[in-house]
């Protein structure tokens, strides 16, 4: 059984600095199941709120947890199947599972021996389970990813200028700007120095940081592979392999253009997002800086952006997300696909006035998808429409999402 999107708003409720917070993911109660997200997005918490009366948890984060499990695997079932026979609870909640891969081959065989287990396998990354041949369980147990919080679980208290400064991390939320920016700056530090180590990348950790910062100060441009790799005087192929990465990890989307075949999708340069707008202004050191009307722009794009890729997976659509350019370069942010059709086209302006001179990129898109409804997305205070496009609120349009997802 699983609960409802619109359920979960009452279920899934963590508390951070003190708030009852509501997330919007949909966990299966009683299947098995993958969760990934990026460190300190509310993962163990979460789990914690929904299982913990009845979960045995086991965290790989403690040194002395991990050297046991380490060094027998086996004991995972040894001691689950004495806990079964004594009738505790079949619930098992194994916390940051990238680190020990080999704990899935015992997983793997409890599910086979006892279908009623329940396992809920938490983690920063599968990159490492797949990566190491890891054993993914063959599809018994499903996936979900847990992101930053989107505006709607945060509720009345969301503030823009505070979400585009400093992102929507949980640990951030409540707290002061100078709590805040150490938060975030840390943040910086730890992933570079905990998880890309981990990735094995210890040994250019200074080409790594070179090229974040290259990528965050770029956050919604085009991506050119050889132009970064120049500026970060690295070899082509390995800034590919730092991008992989970053999506592996779910510290970054790519974001495709719309193209009706797959294979020129895949040839065309892509965009690429960090994934927390804070951790942009953390790398690129405009925490406390006030954001200049052009980076204001690029943050706001990214916002939307994010919040729509989150709704996306938190709704479990079978829409995708790309954006569309043409040769001549008019582009529309954001183009819902869905069932092989348009659903939707977003221009994002940060502005709270719209005139005729910003709708260039959809009067082309128009022209191309005449049926398809077109949104731009900004800062007005009232909705309008202008040329058959409406002109909404960023609030509105992330409350009329689910319609297109």
């Amino acid at each position: 059984m699983e609960l409802s999107y619109r359920a979960l708003q009452c279920k899934n409720t963590v508390q951070s600095c003190g708030n009852m917070l509501k997330r919007l993911i949909q966990l299966p109660q009683d299947r098995s199941f993958f969760l990934f997200g990026p460190r300190q997005t509310g993962k163990s918490t979460l789990i914690n709120s929904l299982f913990g009366d009845r979960a045995w948890r086991i965290d790989l984060l403690r040194s002395e947890v991990f050297l046991e499990y380490s060094r027998q695997p086996e004991l995972l079932r040894m001691r689950l199947e004495e806990k079964l026979r004594r009738g505790e609870p079949p619930c098992v909640f194994i916390d940051e599972i990238q680190r020990l891969p080999a704990l899935l081959n015992e997983v793997h065989l409890l599910m086979e021996r006892h279908s009623g287990v329940q396992f809920i396998l938490t983690g920063s990354s599968s990159r490492k389970l797949k990566r190491g041949g890891g054993n993914l369980l063959a599809g018994r147990a499903v996936e979900r990813r847990l992101f930053p919080l989107v505006r709607e679980e945060i509720g009345a208290g969301f503030d823009v200028e505070a979400a585009l400064r400093f992102g929507t991390l949980p640990p951030i939320l409540g707290r002061g700007d100078d709590e805040a920016r150490d938060i975030l700056s840390a943040y910086v530090h730890t992933y570079l120095e905990e998880e890309i180590r981990a990735e094995g990348l210890s040994r250019n950790l200074g080409g790594f940081s070179r090229f974040l910062e290259m990528v965050a100060s770029q956050s919604g441009d085009l991506v050119n592979f050889s132009s970064i790799a120049r500026d970060c005087a690295l070899p082509v192929r390995t800034v590919q392999s730092y991008f992989e990465i970053l999506e592996d990890t779910l510290v970054g989307l790519r974001l495709a253009p719309w193209r009706r075949s797959l294979r020129k999708r895949l040839a065309v340069h892509p965009k690429f997002y960090l994934f927390d707008t804070g951790i942009v202004n953390a790398l690129t050191r405009r925490l406390t800086a006030p954001a200049d009307p052009v980076w204001r722009g690029r943050l706001f794009e990214h916002f939307i952006v994010l919040e729509t890729h989150r709704h996306l997976h938190y709704a479990r659509s079978e829409a995708a997300m790309f954006f569309w350019r043409t040769n001549h370069g008019a582009e529309v942010d954001i183009v819902l696909e869905k069932h092989g059709r348009m659903a939707l086209a977003v221009e994002i302006k940060s502005s709270r006035q719209i005139s005729g001179a910003q709708l260039t990129g959809l009067r082309s898109f128009h022209d191309e998808h005449p049926d398809t409804p077109r949104v731009i997305v900004c800062m007005a205070e009232h909705p309008f429409t202008l040329e058959g496009i409406q002109i909404l609120p960023w609030q509105e349009y992330l409350q009329r999402l689910r319609e297109w997802l």
